[in-house]
């Protein structure tokens, strides 16, 4: 989007050609208006009622604005300035400034309930902002009126993800302390509204944040697209556009297939562990972007398989479907939003075909908005989360917060602030202003207590209080806060033995318990080859590899005691380590998973098989030579033009060149330790 300030301004220097073109065609505009260069700037407000109706119908661009007009003042704090905020009709909503030169502006009706449009008072940042839908600079005597040349403007306008017109953000002062990066400060202030605003719009939908610099993701450069479970693009920030080189109407007929050549399912299964990497996709143009995701529903999503007529995240290139949905559930597990257009299901995204999680689906199906809590129990790596936030998202209170908590995670000294929050001066190191606590924060929405068995006890007496009462009391504070929220807990525990041990609150599970629910354990589920297809295809969307038959019955046989995390983390590396091979081999898998293999092999029964298959080779003791042991079991795989195990040295090499031959950064990025890079290389020299 062009700037229209090309020069800063300075005394009676020139004005730069295109800037001056931009100041003249404003001041005919302002002449053909009927305006005058000297008459007076007229005070004109709307009536007090008038102008609450102007506030009401702008409420949520103030709730936006507010904090980040609060910051931006900070900035500029008595240097004789204000922040103005107005509609897109350019009225003056809402003013903060240094109390002098609020007292100045109003004498030019620069004020609240004041129209500050280019019909109202010619040529002046905020109306020219408007007419241009550009950031704006006028400088003392490039205002239309004389009366208003005491004042320097920097204006930018605020769009919603569709380009629609919400107001304009302008810093107004005495043009003698003109300083030329204000304007930087309040372009970046409106993208940050812009940015509130679209998160706020789209906070049930896959986010994703963009860069061709991956330092810059996380910043106020990135550009952010929302993306629907079809893979349709619905809105973008400026900084997408301006990185893309569309316009908001280009972007909207475009598809993350068509713009990134990726689709939804390998973008959740990507970001399906914390801390995940972000992702390299290219344009069309074949310009790279470094891509990263944000997406309150389902969260690491790797357990999905899908393939009912509803179902529009099913991954492409799947080589057997999932099991079919019968169509009564299908239609089932068709959500309504509040216009009553379907929307994905959370619910219906985690259905795989296996037996023990559709039994527990359908149990939640039933009691979904009734009031009744969830306790989800399971094994470490099972999935909890991810019921929960599929739960919160097929709920009522889908589009308010989802606020998880990980009871074991939190020190316990710092627990009770976390969920309760806290007054300011509360205890020492508290924040100056306080804090809202986790409760309040998931207020209107879902509060998730993972691990709630690791709660210390007497915080949960606590807990149980504000669950019955529903209020909150913050640390060092008398007054009570409302909340309403709907509560799942999730454990690896067993809470009936703590209870017969003292160590956890009957009367707390009894309130946590309305319906328990127990997520199988991977070993236990019929559906790891779908769960693997996942999995690859999200690692490599490009060239999908499959598993060997030998690797196929070794991941059948292991009792995965890490679950579905575990397996992730292990077809990760596979996924790096076969690099331009079709099959997933043995010696592709890490060293430590192997040995595992090893240690617990001797005592597996190999169950009784679906369908003829290659029987896995026994493992034999190996002899006492210094050879690797994955590349032992690389004897039955497929000869290739070079050794596996010379394309897993070359992987190594290549990775350690890339990172300036740093062996943590290289072991993080391949998913194996330290001690295996170094074994391996020496092995190999």
């Amino acid at each position: 989007m062009p700037t229209i300030e090309t020069e800063a301004p300075g005394g009676a220097a020139p004005l730069a050609p295109p800037r001056q073109a931009f100041i003249e065609r404003s001041h005919q505009r302002s002449e053909a208006l009927g305006l005058k260069r000297h008459e007076k700037s007229g005070f004109d407000p709307l009536v007090r009622s008038d102008l609450n109706l102007a506030r009401e119908r702008n409420q949520r661009l103030y709730t936006h604005a507010a904090p980040v007009m609060q910051l931006l003042y900070e900035q500029i704090v008595n240097t004789e300035s204000m922040i103005v905020l107005t509609d897109a009709q350019g009225t003056i909503l809402h003013a903060v400034g240094d109390d002098s030169f609020l007292a100045r502006a109003h004498r030019v009706a620069l004020a609240p309930g004041e129209n500050w449009a280019e019909h109202a008072k010619g040529t002046n940042a905020i109306g020219t902002a408007l007419f241009e839908e550009a950031p704006t600079l006028v400088h003392g005597g490039e205002h239309f009126m004389h009366a208003n040349s005491f004042l320097t403007c920097s204006a930018s306008p605020i769009f919603d993800p569709r380009g629609n017109m919400l107001g304009v953000l302008d810093v107004t002062g005495d043009h003698r302390g003109y300083h030329q990066h204000t304007m930087g400060l309040v372009r970046m202030s409106a993208r940050m509204i812009e940015n509130h605003w679209l998160s706020d719009d789209y906070n049930n939908r896959l986010r994703l944040h963009f860069h061709t610099r991956p330092e810059f993701i996380g910043t106020l450069l990135e550009g952010i697209l929302v993306v629907s479970p079809e893979g349709r693009l619905l809105g973008a920030n400026r900084a997408a556009l301006d990185q893309l080189g569309m316009s908001g109407a280009e972007l909207r007929v475009r598809s993350l297939s068509s713009l990134f050549g990726t689709t939804p399912a390998a973008i959740y299964d990507h970001f399906r562990m914390p801390l995940s990497p972000p992702m390299q996709l290219s344009l069309p143009t074949g310009q790279t972007l470094f891509v990263s995701a944000r997406f309150d529903w389902p969260s690491r999503p790797v357990v999905a398989g899908l393939h009912a007529a509803t179902d529009t995240v099913d991954m492409p290139g799947a080589r057997e479907p999932a099991p079919a949905v019968p169509a009564a559930d299908a239609v089932a597990d068709v959500a309504l939003d509040a216009t009553g257009a379907q929307r994905f299901s959370g619910l219906q995204y985690l259905r795989t075909g296996d037996p023990q999680l559709e039994t527990v689906i359908q149990k939640v199906k039933r009691v979904l908005d009734r009031g009744i809590p969830l306790l989800v129990l399971g094994e470490t790596g099972t999935g909890k989360e991810l019921l929960a936030r599929a739960v919160h998202h097929d709920s009522n209170r889908a589009r308010q917060p989802f606020v998880a908590v990980n009871c074991a995670s939190i020190p316990e000294s710092l627990i009770e602030a976390e969920l309760f929050g806290y007054e300011e001066g509360a205890f020492t190191g508290a924040r100056r202003k306080g804090a809202p606590g986790r409760l309040v924060q998931a207020n209107g929405g879902t509060l998730f207590l993972d691990e709630i068995g690791d709660m210390p006890l007497p915080l949960q007496a606590r807990l149980l209080r504000a669950l019955q009462e529903r209020s909150v009391t913050p640390l060092g504070s008398t007054k009570s806060i409302a909340v309403d929220i709907a509560v799942i807990g999730a454990t690896h525990r067993n809470l009936r033995e703590m209870i017969a041990a003292q160590t956890f609150r009957e009367d707390l599970y009894y309130r946590l318990n309305g319906l328990a629910l127990r997520l199988p354990a991977l070993r236990e589920r019929t559906d790891i080859e779908a769960i693997v297809r996942r999995i690859l295809q999200a690692e490599r969307p490009q060239d999908t590899p499959e598993l060997s038959p030998q690797v196929l019955a070794m991941f059948r046989r292991y009792q995965w005691p890490g679950n579905i995390r575990q397996l992730a983390n292990v077809l990760r590396t596979a996924a790096v380590m076969s690099a331009g091979e079709r099959l997933v081999t043995t010696a592709h898998l890490s060293d430590d998973f192997l040995e595992d293999i090893q240690r617990v092999v001797g005592v597996l029964t190999p169950p009784p098989a679906p369908a003829p298959m290659p029987a896995w080779p026994a493992y034999e003791a190996a002899p006492a030579l210094p050879a690797p042991p994955p590349v032992a079991f690389a004897t039955a795989e497929p000869a290739t033009a070079r050794t596996l195990g010379q394309a897993e040295i070359d992987m190594i090499r290549n990775t350690l060149d890339a990172v300036g031959g740093n062996i943590s950064l290289a072991s993080k990025q391949l998913g194996i330790s330290r001690n295996t890079i170094y074994r391996k290389l020496r092995w190999n020299t």
